[in-house]
């Protein structure tokens, strides 16, 4: 049974008992009153007051309604793991979380079983995005960026697309070449993005294009020196992008017809950076939060205009998206930057509420779980770090987990160390560290650019885990 239809049933049958609750779409803000009666085919299918049965997006609800679908169907089967679509990068909340429950809490002392290797990923760092049974990704092949859809139960390939050519130059920097964002999936589309500035939009059953933009060519974008690396934001109808330069640092399309809905023309930034954008809602208003070089931002969902804006320090590059809860918005910069916690008051100032160097985090991510955040630290290793004041909780910087990037599923972090490709399993805890399990990515690449590392971040959902290193996709069982 496909993991979609698994969770049909389950909340097909809770919905029996539910009663009618507010629902929020997240572009618009508008809400409704509705009694859930089930999801199918990555659509809500709810009852109005009225009688009539509406269908509305699950990627275009609120957050919080998004949550609610994912905790209903945890509390019928004690696993979320069947309602689990992850259809961008860091997931539909963006925070890096999986919804998966009930996985192994340690692994034997080979790692849990392989189900498949895939090896015609290309190459490139590109992540992973999964909806409906089908996997997600980028790679150079040749010459050509290709985008790569994949059977998740098998590993197969069902389609491959190239987008755009690969010349390897003015990006690659030394450090290899290939795309480095994550493609997007919504309401059938695939949204991709080259290191040269390529927007592509294609059909999701069978990888056709259905419209192509350039943040050079188009919006007089400006990439950094690795290439642009965001991966697309879709919010409800429209794709958010941050192309950079002087014009309109970032912008918003139309998701089916690729047409320029607005130009956020007061943000002027220069370099793209690398870091993804984040939609949120604050003081009523949504909104997209975006880190650049030296600024971190809200711009307004509806037209685009500069809501807020607060200094960073950046060097070299900005890499990590950032975290918000509430009026609260969290970022982290390699390089020796640092980190910091900023507020929005009610009347839009952004405050520092503390900032410090406890987490450096150079491009593994850092994910929040509870009142603490999770991630790997240059020359700290992998810390627990304290949200409210910024202190560091514990750290732990052994041969494993010195630097990598980090996910979080049922409780566990999934730490990969970049250098060797080892994946270390540890308890999400803040009172220290606390091991579970370890074991080494193989096969890896052996066409990696001697300076490239295992820079793909580890994805956990319905009950497996993907790997990643360059042309190799490997995919593991770590079901309880």
């Amino acid at each position: 049974m496909k993991p979609v239809l698994a969770v049909a049933l389950v909340l097909s049958t809770l919905a029996l008992s539910l009663q009618a609750r507010t629902w929020t779409q997240a572009a618009s803000g508008r809400k409704i009153e509705a009694e859930l009666i089930k999801v199918e085919g990555g659509k809500v299918h709810l009852r109005l007051p009225d009688g009539r049965i509406g269908e509305v997006e699950v990627a275009s609800l609120s957050p919080d309604d998004q949550q609610f679908l994912v905790s209903e169907s945890t509390k019928s089967t004690g696993s979320a793991a069947s309602a689990g679509q992850w259809p961008a990068f860091r997931g539909p909340n963006g925070n890096g979380i999986s919804p998966d429950k009930g996985l192994m809490n340690s692994w034997p002392s080979d790692g849990p079983a392989k189900i498949w290797t895939y090896d015609k990923a290309g190459m490139g760092y590109s992540g992973f995005s999964i909806v409906d049974g089908r996997l997600y990704t980028m790679g150079t092949r040749g010459d050509e960026v290709t985008v790569v859809c994949l059977d998740t139960s098998t590993g197969s390939e069902i389609w491959a697309k190239g987008i755009s050519k690969d010349d390897q130059q003015g990006y690659a920097a030394g450090w290899g070449h290939g795309p480095r964002s994550t493609p997007t999936y919504s309401e059938g589309l695939v949204f991709a993005i080259d290191p040269k500035g390529v927007v592509a939009c294609l059909n999701a059953e069978d990888g056709k294009e259905v419209w192509s933009k350039h943040l050079v060519n188009d919006f007089k974008g400006q990439m950094g020196g690795w290439g642009f690396a965001e991966s697309p934001l879709v919010d409800g109808a429209n794709l958010i992008l941050a192309p950079g330069g002087k014009e309109a640092g970032m912008v918003a399309l139309d998701k089916k017809s690729g047409d320029v809905v607005w130009k956020a023309s007061e943000l002027q930034p220069g370099k793209a950076e690398y870091a993804t954008i984040i939609a949120t809602e604050i003081n009523g208003a949504r909104q997209y939060v975006k880190l650049f070089e030296n600024q971190i931002v809200g711009v307004s969902a509806s037209d685009g205009k500069l809501l807020w804006s607060s200094p960073w320090g950046g060097k070299t590059a900005v890499i990590p998206t950032p975290i918000v809860d509430g009026n609260e918005i969290y970022v982290s910069s390699g390089y020796g930057v640092g980190c910091k916690l900023i507020r929005i008051g009610s009347d839009n100032t952004a405050t520092d509420v503390w900032e410090n160097k406890t987490m450096v985090n150079h491009h593994g991510g850092v994910i929040k779980v509870g009142d603490y955040l999770y991630g790997f630290s240059d020359a700290k290793g992998l810390i627990c770090q304290d949200w409210k004041t910024g202190e560091m909780v514990w750290n732990e910087k052994g041969q494993f987990t010195l630097k990598g990037s980090v996910h979080v599923a049922d409780d566990h972090i999934y730490a990969l160390n970049e250098d060797d490709g080892t994946l270390t399993l540890v308890e999400v805890s803040s009172s220290g560290y606390k091991q579970k399990g370890q074991f080494k990515l193989d096969p890896q690449s052996p066409n990696r650019n001697p300076k490239g590392k295992v820079w793909t971040h580890p994805l956990v959902l319905g009950g497996k885990l993907y790997l990643r290193d360059q042309e190799y996709i490997v995919c593991y069982d770590v079901k309880g």
